[in-house]
């Protein structure tokens, strides 16, 4: 026992004698007193402030210092004119006074050249707009115009009325986006920064290649979408979703409010950035936004008449009309008459959903169909090449 407590008085003698011999504990700015009470260091202020900077510094900052000077907030207007039907006693017959309502829009989008060219979406500024203002990130205003649109992929591209020289975002490779990877959605979210000031989200990639229709009454399907759990709300549409290197991965488009409407549950959508570039160089040269194959036929959507007419289960699909003899579609045994149900892998839903699925392809690829003739589902492929001049085959649906 005795041999026990000498120990311990050498280890604490041991111990008192090293802090009185400047042994120093390895804490920033601290040292102790005399009553061996820790306090702040004085040191240098500006190497402390330095240090925090640094520390508080990350790839998600530093990707947002690099994009937020290209993102702006646009406010779009349009006017609606409307009749209305009225009676006057006095003279006794109806009269339509015309009136105009404005309705202002408010949505996010960002810069893509020193020039003033803006990427949004297409159902925020729509070519019913009168007036397009775009505000940027230090408050300043511009008018800018929509140089065109394309409600398939719903993109738009505007372009800033101003003879300056604007800072804008680098595109990324989406067909790289790994799930899991950081995702920061930029925007004006419900129109909040008055001051040009975008609001910044943060989450991951959730997943790609995601297919979805959010509005049953809408015909637009959105394909291969980038999912996020970064909050995008009402106002975010148009802006970017930027990984952690600070380049656009994707444009914000919508979101899935759960049944209520109201809910958040995660779910944003961004349309993927190698599809906004093929599409932005169309839109930028005032292209047509064409297939660069002919896929050989003339299609329809199924109505109420041809369900009846074939004894169909549903309006789903496409009628084929016409087939050009000269075409891809003829070499891969389609006939007018046959329905096309999927293309690809996707189901198909109507006219507009089938050239959004067209738009998918290139010259050369394979294209998988399933066909319904005379109540047998078949499977085929067509060899996708350049258009041809269609032969007068008289081909047709009877």
């Amino acid at each position: 026992m005795a041999r026990k407590s000498i120990l311990l008085f050498a280890a604490y003698f041991f111990f008192l004698s090293g802090c009185e011999q400047g042994t120093e504990f390895n804490l920033p700015y601290l040292e102790t007193n005399t009553s061996n009470v820790f306090y702040i260091h004085p040191g240098s202020e500006e190497e402390k402030q330095k240090e925090i900077t640094v520390d508080r510094q990350n790839a998600i900052t530093r990707a947002v210092q690099n994009v937020s000077s290209a993102v702006v907030g646009i406010t779009v207007t349009e006017i609606e004119e409307s009749i209305q039907v009225e009676f006057d006693p006095y003279f006794g017959f109806y009269f339509n006074p015309h009136s105009q309502r404005e309705h202002q829009f408010l949505g996010s989008g960002f810069l893509i050249s020193d020039d003033g060219y803006v990427v949004t979406n297409e159902h925020l500024s729509g070519k019913r707009a009168s007036s397009i203002q775009v505000t940027m990130n230090d408050g300043t205003m511009y008018h800018a115009k929509l140089i065109d649109a394309d409600p398939y992929t719903d993109l738009a591209l505007l372009k800033i009325d101003a003879d300056t020289t604007f800072q804008f975002v680098e595109f990324g490779n989406s067909d790289e986006v790994l799930v899991g990877e950081w995702a920061i959605a930029l925007g004006n979210p419900f129109g909040l920064f008055s001051d040009g000031q975008p609001t910044v989200t943060v989450g991951v990639v959730s997943g790609v290649q995601r297919n979805f229709r959010p509005d049953p009454r809408d015909p637009r399907v959105y394909l291969n979408m980038i999912q996020t759990d970064a909050a995008i709300n009402r106002g975010n549409s148009g802006g970017p979703l930027v990984n952690a290197n600070g380049q656009v991965i994707g444009v914000n488009t919508f979101v899935y409010a759960g049944s209520s409407g109201r809910e958040a549950v995660g779910l944003g959508f961004a349309i993927p950035s190698n599809r906004v570039v093929k599409i932005l160089n169309k839109l930028v040269l005032d292209e047509e936004i064409t297939l660069d194959y002919d896929p050989g036929f003339e299609i329809v959507s199924i109505d109420y008449n041809l369900v009846r007419r074939y004894r169909l289960e549903s309006m789903q699909g496409l009628l084929v009309v016409s087939v050009n003899r000269d075409g891809p579609a003829f070499e891969s045994g389609i006939l007018p008459g046959d329905i096309i149900m999927s293309i690809g892998r996707e189901m198909v839903h109507g006219e507009t959903h089938a050239w959004a699925l067209f738009r998918e392809y290139d010259e050369g690829d394979i294209m998988h169909l399933q066909i319904l003739r005379n109540g047998q589902r078949y499977e085929t492929e067509m060899m996708l090449r350049k258009r041809v001049e269609k032969s007068t085959s008289g081909a047709s649906a009877g």
